[in-house]
């Protein structure tokens, strides 16, 4: 090999890729994958399943090392990990980087194979300069699949034109315990929510075109947030429900396994979920992609070539982040651990995606040569826009918005803080982390709440401002040998985040007499919440909560604004309070959105998209376990305050429907009974009607976001099909099943505040499907 490597020019090499081109048919695609294996070297054909890092190919002045790269990767790469994130660069030096590395690949490999460049895209490119919007878990309580499609579209537009093609992205993981360290990248406790959620950012980043989108990847499968370990019918019904529409509705490309264990065995390795479930039944054909270093945690295995053979045996294709395990494939196929054909289908899963993206086009598109701007003002906007839809209002006095008031306190240690705004995976919060950096860039600028709160507030008001308390005066990371290794190391967890200023609650108690209401801005920052970063509870961290209780002692009223990436518990606390708001990490314009509402600018209009605990839980709760009010739930799911009032009135719904319908129709009226204009998020939940056990006592099968002026009222027209009346079985076969019977439609403001309900006869006779054609219902403005 290494002979031919040497005496073929460059060129012959581009004339053999030039015979690929673009398919017209799934069935030239697959040929044409089959005539390149065949021509493939086994090196090369093992290095389509391994990853690096980008930066190893370059020198200190940022030209690519070609004697590296004939060291390094002779017969080509893969794929290159994280590519934007590893030092601050501009994006067009980002660009002439991908820009170099594929012109060698195309020129100086055997059959000049592109790389799939791949980056974090959660709340925007993981990059310096890059847009930050809000936290996945904030953007759920939108219930605006709308605008996560303009994230994600907003965000895959500027990644190709770096040359990113790929992304590990989005995190859906059906989150029900409150404690889980990562609930702040999902987009909460339920199945229906994060795959209307999961869907559309597939369909942003996707594009509808893969050749000028970008390839997504649903993660972390299956269960990994929580689910892992649930009973069958949880798991194929709600926990996979995410992943299975972002395939099958969306296309997405690719899937992740968790770093946990299903049935005993490491997801990574485990061929149960990743070829029975995955393959067999959801028919899923792109790429199964390890999480970083999970290969090597699997446990009971001694040899990196046994793990190595042990993941790709069990349907895992690639090997992130880079492939310290599948370097030794060829070792694997010598000893007789890996078949021949085992590694066909990795090799072609991931050729099939690099097809599908459009990489052996003769036109491909591999970046722009435009000069690359990132945060725009439209992307700003979005930006705004969804942070304003994802706060919720969770009490209100009275006391909101704020009118007639002249002297403000705005106190607390996420007043004056980006660590109030920016969640895991943006990237000032992956420098801070993995590369111990103290971020201070304003490249984007990340509007704090105290400048927002300056900059938008009512002629007449007068903002003061101390930082009073803390996060923590103690270290409260728990060290943890869990996901990702790198984040093992003890120095990386033990470090407490320098606010970069005093807090003196003398000086903030003192303010407090002078002041009207108190603003106390509160919670989490980037140690306390995240990846491999677990607390004690889930209390207000450190000394938050006897602060506000000093506040509260002033008998000044005080507004609690909580920021971070999990459910606090406060109760003891929020009785006292005159407000309350749950503000997650919104993003770069965070601090004008909080402003904007607790001004009255903007009325809040968020709903939860968990179930919000009054009590320490460490075990999977969620609101559709029972319909009747869980006792350890403070508010539930679904729920959220606004500025007025909403009536619901006029439900309709097609009463007898039969098995043999496609669908059903139910039209209501939604009226703002107040004085402000503002939006609310109408719930409709399924229940049976005979107490069936067949499925849940009450599930979200739909919304509608409805903007109405004050006295406006408008009528929603929703189309639902019959298959979500279903439940999954598996006797002797993995089936949809829609069962004859009674069922109640609900129609409501939250998953316990239901307003409107009817209920519908099914009749017919049984019908099983392998799977369902139908998931979402359909609801619009009439």
């Amino acid at each position: 090999m290494k002979k031919e490597l040497k005496t073929i020019g460059s060129w012959a090499m581009m004339a053999l890729a030039a015979l690929i081109t673009s398919c017209n048919t799934a069935t030239d695609m697959e040929q044409q994958i089959d005539e390149l294996y065949q021509k493939m070297p086994q090196e090369e054909r093992i290095a389509q399943l391994k990853s690096m890092y980008m930066d190893e190919l370059f020198d200190a002045d940022g030209k690519l090392d070609t004697a590296k790269c004939k060291e390094l990767i002779p017969y080509g790469i893969g794929h290159f990990s994280q590519f934007c994130m590893q030092q601050p660069r501009d994006p067009n030096e980002l660009r002439d980087r991908a820009v170099a590395i594929q012109d060698w690949l195309m020129h100086h490999t055997p059959n000049g194979i592109p790389a799939l460049l791949h980056e974090e895209v959660l709340s925007g490119i993981n990059t310096l300069g890059s847009t930050i919007y809000p936290q996945q878990i904030g953007q759920a309580g939108s219930f605006n699949p709308e605008l996560a499609e303009l994230k994600t579209r907003q965000t895959s537009t500027q990644l190709r034109k770096m040359g990113g093609i790929f992304a590990l992205s989005p995190m859906v993981d059906v989150c029900r315990t409150p404690s889980f360290n990562r609930l702040e990248e999902s987009y909460g406790e339920d199945g229906y929510l994060s795959a209307v959620m999961g869907t559309a950012f597939v369909n942003g980043l996707q594009q509808g075109d893969l050749k000028k989108g970008v390839g997504a990847c649903s993660k972390h499968y299956l269960g990994y947030g929580g689910g892992g370990d649930a009973d069958e019918k949880e798991m194929m019904e709600e926990i996979l429900l995410p992943h299975e529409t972002m395939i099958r509705l969306a296309g997405s490309v690719a899937v992740m396994p968790g770093y946990h264990e299903v049935h005993g065995t490491k997801c990574v390795a485990n061929s149960e979920i990743l070829q029975d479930i995955l393959r067999g039944y959801v028919g899923f054909d792109g790429m199964v992609v390890s999480d970083y270093t999970a290969i090597d945690q699997i446990p009971n295995i001694d040899s990196a070539v046994e793990k190595a053979a042990a993941a790709i045996n069990g349907g895992n294709d690639v090997d992130f982040p880079f492939g310290a395990n599948y370097q030794l494939l060829q070792e694997a196929i010598d000893k007789g651990l890996v078949k021949p054909e085992v590694l066909e289908r990795a090799v072609k899963n991931v050729l099939r995606i690099k097809f599908r993206m459009g990489l052996f086009d003769k036109d491909a598109y591999l970046y722009s040569k435009e000069d690359i701007k990132l945060d725009t003002p439209e992307e700003r906007k979005t930006a705004y826009d969804i942070a304003t839809q994802s706060v919720v209002l969770l009490e209100n006095n009275g006391v909101l918005p704020l009118k007639e008031v002249k002297n403000v306190l705005l106190t607390g240690p996420n007043a004056n803080s980006i660590w109030a705004m920016c969640g895991d995976y943006t990237y000032p919060a992956m420098s801070y982390f993995w590369k111990k950096v103290d971020y201070k860039s304003e490249n984007p600028h990340i509007v704090k709440l105290l400048e927002g709160m300056q900059n938008h507030k009512p002629e007449g008001v007068n903002v003061m401002y101390s930082r009073g308390c803390d996060w923590t005066e103690e270290i409260e990371t728990k060290y943890g040998e869990l996901g990702d290794a790198r984040a093992w190391e003890y120095e990386l967890l033990h470090r407490k985040v320098d606010a970069g200023e005093k807090a003196d609650k003398a000086e903030a108690l003192q303010m407090a007499k002078n002041a009207d209401v108190i603003i106390a801005a509160v919670g989490e920052n980037v140690m306390l919440c995240g990846e491999n970063r677990d607390r004690q509870g889930l209390r207000l961290p450190g000394k938050q909560e006897q602060f506000v209780e000093e506040l509260i002692q002033t008998g000044k009223p005080v507004v609690l604004v909580m920021f971070g990436g999990r459910a606090q518990v406060i109760s003891g606390l929020a009785e006292k309070c005159a407000a309350i708001i749950q503000a997650w990490y919104p993003g770069e314009e965070g601090g004008n959105a909080v402003a904007d509402i607790l001004y009255g600018k903007v009325s809040p209009s968020a709903k939860l998209s968990v179930s919000y605990p009054n009590v320490e839980i460490n075990e999977p709760i969620c609101y559709n376990y029972a319909a009747e009010k869980d006792a350890r739930v403070a508010w539930p799911f679904g729920y959220g305050l606004s500025y007025t009032t909403f009536e619901y009135a006029n439900l309709e719904a097609t009463t007898e429907v039969t098995t043999k319908d496609e669908s059903f129709n139910l039209t209501f009226d939604v009226k703002n009974t107040g004085k402000v204009a503002a939006d609310e998020v109408a719930q409709i939940y399924l229940s049976p009607a005979d107490k069936s056990r067949q499925i849940r006592p009450i599930q979200l099968q739909g919304f509608a976001r409805v903007s109405l002026k004050p006295g406006e009222s408008k009528k929603i027209s929703v189309k639902m099909y019959t298959e979500q009346l279903g439940y999954y079985t598996h006797d002797g076969q993995r089936q949809w099943n829609i069962q004859p019977g009674k069922y109640i439609i609900k129609v409501g403001a939250s998953s316990q505040d239901i307003k409107l309900q009817q209920e519908i006869n099914l009749s017919g006779e049984a019908v099983k499907m392998p799977l369902r054609k139908y998931y979402f219902s359909e609801a619009k403005q009439i």
